[in-house]
């Protein structure tokens, strides 16, 4: 028998109430260790909302979240998670290195983790640069780039490669695919369907509820349609109107 690996993120019936509607109703997911889960679904259906539940820092009305074994919000997931929100989360008057060394220090890391950083996401040309000035695009990457340092166990990702151009885009998932390999877990969120290819397991999101839980291969089997956008329509369509 081979060794069992728990699941990094283990959520059940989870329920966000926000302005009287519910968020996420009734929620239950796993996400594998060791993996990249792609959490996909239209803008609004409750991803943010999720990877916020998932980091300890969304209030919720009901359910269960445990992280790496322990309760979401916990004290000790602190130095093991690294949490990409999806508005900026740097400091806009200083240089992009600047804000990667102040990081580093709260990480504990040293300016080779910076360097390595900035390499990473392709910013080393701009490490000089004021990062208020920087496009919406290089400043997510910035954002990207601080929670690339403490080298966390779980990465929670939420739309990093919004606003970037296909080729950054492509390296930027082979660089999501080489932290799995070194045994890293990654929950990455977009409303983009074709990045569902690229990812190990997908989840798929409509509505607070989750439409699908498989890997690429399976949602295509399930379906009968090649084109990842196409299956999600075709499992939201089968999938009961919220009540």
């Amino acid at each position: 028998m081979g060794n069992y690996e728990p699941d990094a993120i283990e959520v059940h019936e989870l329920v966000v109430v926000r302005g009287g509607n519910r968020v996420l109703d009734g929620l239950s997911v796993h996400v594998p260790s060791g993996c990249v889960t792609g959490l996909l679904g239209p803008s609004g259906c409750g991803k943010t909302t999720f990877i916020r539940a998932v980091a300890g820092i969304q209030i919720i009305a009901s359910g269960r979240i445990q992280v790496l074994g322990e309760p979401a919000g916990s004290a000790s997931l602190r130095e093991r998670l690294g949490y990409m929100t999806q508005a900026s989360s740097v400091y806009p008057d200083l240089t992009v290195r600047q804000n990667l060394r102040y990081f580093a220090e709260l990480a504990e890391a040293d300016d080779s983790a910076v360097g390595s950083a900035l390499d990473a996401v392709g910013l080393r040309d701009k490490r000089d640069a004021i990062t208020g000035n920087l496009s919406g695009g290089e400043r997510t990457r910035v954002s990207l780039a601080a929670a690339l340092l403490s080298d966390p166990e779980l990465y929670l990702l939420d739309e990093p490669t919004v606003g970037l151009d296909p080729v950054l885009r492509r390296d930027l998932w082979q660089l999501f695919a080489g932290l799995a390999e070194r045994g890293r877990t990654l929950l990455v969120s977009s409303h983009v369907m074709d990045e569902a290819a690229r990812c190990d397991r997908v989840l798929l999101m409509r509505e607070g509820r989750l439409v699908a839980e498989d890997t690429p291969d399976g949602l295509r089997a399930t379906t009968g349609e090649t084109d990842l956008e196409k299956a999600f329509l075709t499992l939201a369509e089968r999938a009961p109107a919220p009540a």
